[in-house]
Order: C-alpha cells, then sequence, then structure tokens
C-alpha cells in the first residue's frame, strides 16, 4: 500500500474521510555518548547507576515516578519524512536528557569546574548562574568553581579559579557578558589537562562555540588515554547559530531582537533622507541565520545578503541595479549583510589572506565599510550630481554583549540543568540540547563537526525572497 497515494488507507475510495495508515520505519541507530570508565569500579557504577538521585528527598520536588527520564527513552534525530521518497535509513536517535532515578556519581566527591570560552554571547551569565544554582540545589554539589580566562586559566594562577555558590552568582543573569572572562586561543592540551588534575576537579563544564567543542573533544580524548575518572560536558555557544544537529544555540534569539532595533534605526536614516540608504552589517561569518530572521521579522528590508548565496554588484542583474530600482519606487532602500557576505568580492593583500585569528579562523575583512564605499563611488559615477546617503550601522558588540531576553534565559536554564543531570548520571563526552524540541545528549565530537549553514533551498529564504522582492543577484 502506498501511503503516499491519496485514501491509500480507506476502503471506499472517500476523499473526506479520514484513514489509518500502518506505516513500517527501519531500525534505529543510537548515537550514544560515553560514560565514565577511567576503572573497573567506575564503569560499573556507571552501568548500573546505584545511588538514589537526591531531587527524590527534595523538600519541594516530590517527583512523581514519571518525573525521571526512562533509560530506554530516546530523540529521533529526524521529525518529519517524506513517505513518496523514502526516508533517513537508518534513522539516527539520541539519549533523552534530564535527570535519572540513580546517579553514577557522588555529589558529595563532586567537584566542578565551569569555563566560558571565545566571544561573548547573551545568556553566557544565566548558563552560569544555573550550572552553580542547579549543582548546589539539586545535587548538594558544594565544591564549584569558575575558572577565568578560558581555557588558559585551567594552567593559570590560583586567582583563576574562584570558588562559586548561589549568593555569589544571584544577579547575573541580568548582566551581559561574562562574569568569569573570556579569551580566545592558549589551548594547551597537556597544560590543561595537568592543571585539571592538579585540582582535583572531576567535572568539566565548557562553555564555547565549535571552537570550544573542538578543544572538548581533545580535553575528553586526553583524559580517556589517561584513565582519569573525569567527566567533561560541553554546552555550545555561538550567536550565529552556526552549530549543527540542535535546534538553535542560546543567545541567538536575543540577538535578532536587538538587530531588529538597529535594523529599525536605519530604516528611520534610509526613510529621512533623499536618495536614503540604511546599511546594517549583522554578525554571521558562516552563516546568515541573524540576518535572516531579522530581515524577517522587520519587514522594512529591501536586500538581505548572507554568506550562503553569490552576488556581484554592478552590471545586469547586480545589486547596485536593483537598489537603484528600489530608491527610484520608494525613494530610499535598507540592506541587511551578514559579516561573512561577499568576501571574495572585498580586495585582499597576500598578507590578509594568510592572517588568521587566535582560533585558527581567516580573518574577515570589513564587509560593511567596503559595501558603503562602493555604493558612494557607484553612485557618484553613474548619477552625478544627484543627491545619495548612504548610513551605516554596526550593532555588532552592541548585541554581544547584552543580557539574554526571557526566552534565551529559559533556554540557558534547561541547558544548563541537563548538563548537569547528564554528568550526574555518568554520562560524559556529550552536549545537550534540543532536537526537534526535545533535549538529548549528543556526542561532543558530532556537534564539534556539525554545521548549521542556511539552506537557500527551502521555505525560509523562499519568504526572504518574498518579503524583499530581492532577485537571486546571479551573473546572467
Amino acid at each position: 500500500m502506498d501511503p503516499s497515494a491519496p485514501n491509500s488507507g480507506g476502503d471506499h475510495g472517500d476523499a473526506s474521510t479520514t484513514t489509518n495508515t500502518t506505516v513500517t520505519l527501519p531500525p534505529l541507530t543510537l548515537r550514544d555518548v560515553p560514560r565514565l570508565t577511567s576503572s573497573p569500579s567506575a564503569a560499573a557504577a556507571a552501568a548500573t547507576a546505584t545511588i538514589p538521585n537526591p531531587i527524590s528527598g527534595h523538600p519541594y520536588f516530590n517527583p512523581p515516578p514519571t518525573f525521571y527520564i526512562s533509560p530506554g527513552d530516546v530523540s529521533l534525530r529526524h521529525a518529519f519524512f517524506d513517505l513518496a521518497t523514502g526516508h533517513p535509513n537508518p534513522l539516527v536517535a539520541y539519549r533523552r536528557a534530564g535527570p535519572r532515578g540513580c546517579l553514577a556519581v557522588d555529589p558529595a566527591r563532586a567537584r566542578a569546574a565551569l569555563v566560558t570560552c571565545g566571544g561573548l554571547c547573551p545568556g553566557l551569565n544565566t548558563v552560569l548562574r544555573e550550572l552553580v544554582v542547579g549543582l548546589h540545589e539539586l545535587y548538594g554539589v558544594r565544591d564549584v568553581f569558575g575558572v577565568a580566562a578560558g581555557y588558559r586559566g585551567f594552567y593559570g594562577a590560583d586567582d583563576d579559579h574562584v570558588r562559586l555558590d548561589p549568593a555569589a552568582v544571584d544577579g547575573w543573569h541580568k548582566k551581559g557578558g561574562t562574569a568569569l572572562k573570556t579569551t580566545r586561543g592558549g589551548f594547551d592540551l597537556n597544560k590543561i589537562v595537568d592543571g585539571i588534575v592538579a585540582r582535583g576537579y572531576t567535572q568539566i563544564y565548557a562553555i564555547g562555540g565549535d571552537g570550544t567543542m573542538r578543544g572538548a573533544v581533545a580535553i575528553f580524548e586526553e583524559i580517556k588515554r589517561r584513565g582519569l575518572s573525569i567527566s567533561i560536558t560541553g554546552i555550545p555557544k555561538t550567536v550565529d547559530n552556526d552549530i549543527g544537529i540542535i535546534d538553535r544555540s542560546f543567545g541567538f534569539q536575543t540577538a535578532v531582537e536587538i538587530a531588529q532595533q538597529a535594523i529599525d534605526a536605519a530604516h528611520v536614516e534610509a526613510v529621512s533622507a533623499v536618495n536614503g540608504i540604511g546599511l546594517v552589517k549583522l554578525m554571521g561569518r558562516s552563516t546568515g541565520h541573524i540576518a535572516l530572521h531579522a530581515t524577517l521579522s522587520s519587514r522594512d528590508v529591501d536586500c538581505c545578503l548572507i554568506p550562503e548565496i553569490d552576488f556581484h554588484v554592478e552590471g545586469k542583474g547586480g545589486l547596485f541595479e536593483f537598489v537603484y530600482e528600489r530608491i527610484k519606487h520608494k525613494g530610499h532602500a535598507v540592506i541587511v549583510v551578514a559579516e561573512g557576505s561577499g568576501q571574495e568580492l572585498i580586495p585582499r593583500t597576500d598578507e590578509q589572506k594568510r592572517e588568521q585569528d587566535e582560533s585558527g579562523n581567516m580573518l574577515f575583512l570589513d564587509v560593511g565599510p567596503w559595501l558603503k564605499s562602493e555604493l558612494g563611488r557607484w553612485w557618484k559615477r553613474e548619477h552625478p550630481g544627484e543627491l545619495f546617503t548612504v548610513k551605516y550601522i554596526d550593532p555588532t558588540y552592541m548585541i554581544r554583549a547584552v543580557p539574554a531576553n526571557a526566552t534565551d534565559n529559559l533556554y540557558c536554564t534547561l541547558l544548563a540543568h541537563s548538563a548537569i543531570h547528564g554528568i550526574m548520571a555518568g554520562f560524559t563526552g556529550f552536549v545537550p540540547g534540543p532536537i526537534n524540541g526535545n533535549y538529548s545528549y549528543i556526542p561532543l565530537e558530532d556537534i564539534a563537526e556539525a554545521k548549521n549553514p542556511v539552506d537557500v533551498n527551502d521555505h525560509k529564504w523562499a519568504w526572504v525572497r518574498s518579503v524583499t522582492d530581492q532577485p537571486d543577484f546571479l551573473k546572467p
């Protein structure tokens, strides 16, 4: 029986009748996360998980039996299937995140270290606060430390290791940035693991982007190689939302909200000028999610440029031709460009081609000022004597530095608690995150490798094109 055919489950051919169709799915492949296995006793404890969860005795919880996650609970990577063309074979599943009825880790012996790495992002302080509060109040872990200055803090001075408790972090969720300080680079694997061992840490919570996740994978592998009973989890942070598998990274929704304010300002500037252009550069080195979502939210944007699409500026079908037609029609135009867009169009010296930042990423040239300059030169050449104004807004550091909004604050809490529950259950080398809305545990190595580019063939990019009415800007 073909489930994609009309009335495939009905016997009477009545299209108005609800029908039922039985569909057989292929076997599941469980992408399981590692457990502590540094010794036979540790391996046995992780496998059997015999310590009762202290949440059961918490005076404010009184959890029912259904509160705890079953050992067999999994979530699917793919939430929908096209029955006409088949489905992923095999289906990939991950373990569901959440508290377990029994623990594999004794909270009284736990010693946790929290570290933030890389650039700023809304929600960093919320994640830190909720890790501290969750460890203390849910599981009774009293030895919780913040490690300052990123990964290099593990082999830094004593001042880089700060004891934290709920009172110390009480108002952190209302502040932007990270109270622990952060840096890029400084990743010396042996020094980091030596520092972890020297200070007796048994749990590592690493908060950062793709570079931080790759570092966490290396730390996990070195811990395993040395046979150490130390757990590590990564909490993915990237304001660009460029980490794959999970639904989104924390801080992204706040970034879109603040980006919207910058677009509103650019629109006011453009409308208030004769032949005015409002140009906004938004974050997005390799993906254009912020630009895309801010454009859809705004409805004032005339053109959205993201790294996933190529474009040319002059000539038939180019950006400037489109901008001129839009100015003729409306008297103004608003352009949103992601920072990774058009990098191949910007002249680059040999030295600039070789330059990298401390995380090993190619240094991007600033597309915003370049595009503003090119627009000015083009207009002066093609329309001499006509008034023209470009107002350029770069809200990058304003977006990075603000506190998380309500939605991201809630999300950060759920991520932090999911990480704690996984560590206490004996898991290691994992990342907590929502997959199709279901919080799951994903192997660190999967997250470190997964990308999340904008799919320019899906409906969201089509919606952008319908809102802006922009062409594809491909050369004829």
